[in-house]
């Protein structure tokens, strides 16, 4: 039986409220969801309402949410007008469902941001807003799933008993471009031909081996 991350009765709140907080943050204060995201964990308050503790998760508005994060973060306290009537936004969509897979998978939300970041679960929104949240868990694991595996350069790499450092000699492309590669900070498929080619060359194998 899965253990989710905090009890069942507060989920509701926690959905509403975390789907409002992105609603405002984004389209009334105009700060990406994102950096909210990014501002939501340094406060300290993701890791409260991740666990479930009652204030953050029931207690308090989606505007005074963001407002409690605001307060710790920036130096800028001169808010809006609290938000009373919100859209279902697909900024609150992608809060309102961050806040359901969150708790479901017991994932904190730092771990979340660095496999699923808010950009790409906007993208998920017109194809599955209207669908159930479990068909949501499926697509988001299987996103978990594929990130978490080793880019095909890497493999190659390793397989061939080069270092980054050492690649980057042989190829003469940087370290910190093959770093980003295979963390996919950078796409690969979207790299330039000479950089593929490069790197292709350097490993003994075809381009078309290190694309994902």
């Amino acid at each position: 039986m899965m253990m989710h991350a905090y009890d069942e009765m507060y989920l509701n709140d926690a959905m509403r409220n975390l789907g409002e907080a992105f609603d405002y943050a984004s389209n009334i204060l105009n700060i990406s969801m994102d950096d909210f995201l990014d501002m939501f964990i340094i406060s300290g308050l993701a890791e409260q309402f991740a666990s479930g503790v009652p204030k953050f998760v029931s207690g308090l508005s989606g505007t005074e949410l963001v407002w409690e994060v605001l307060y710790r973060t920036s130096e800028n306290n001169d808010f809006s007008e609290p938000q009373t009537e919100y859209n279902y936004s697909a900024e609150y969509w992608c809060g309102w469902i961050l806040a359901f897979y969150q708790w479901h998978t017991g994932k904190n939300f730092k771990e979340i941001k660095k496999y699923l970041p808010m950009t790409e679960i906007y993208k998920l929104y017109p194809t599955l807003h209207e669908a159930s949240e479990e068909k949501f868990i499926d697509i988001a694991n299987s996103i978990f799933q594929r990130k978490k595996l080793p880019t095909n350069l890497q493999t190659i790499r390793k397989a061939v008993n080069l270092t980054q450092e050492q690649l980057s000699e042989k190829s003469g492309v940087t370290k910190r471009m093959i770093q980003q590669y295979e963390q996919r900070v950078r796409d690969i498929n979207k790299s330039t031909a000479s950089n593929l080619f490069a790197l292709a060359q350097a490993l003994g194998c075809k381009a078309e081996d290190l694309m994902e």
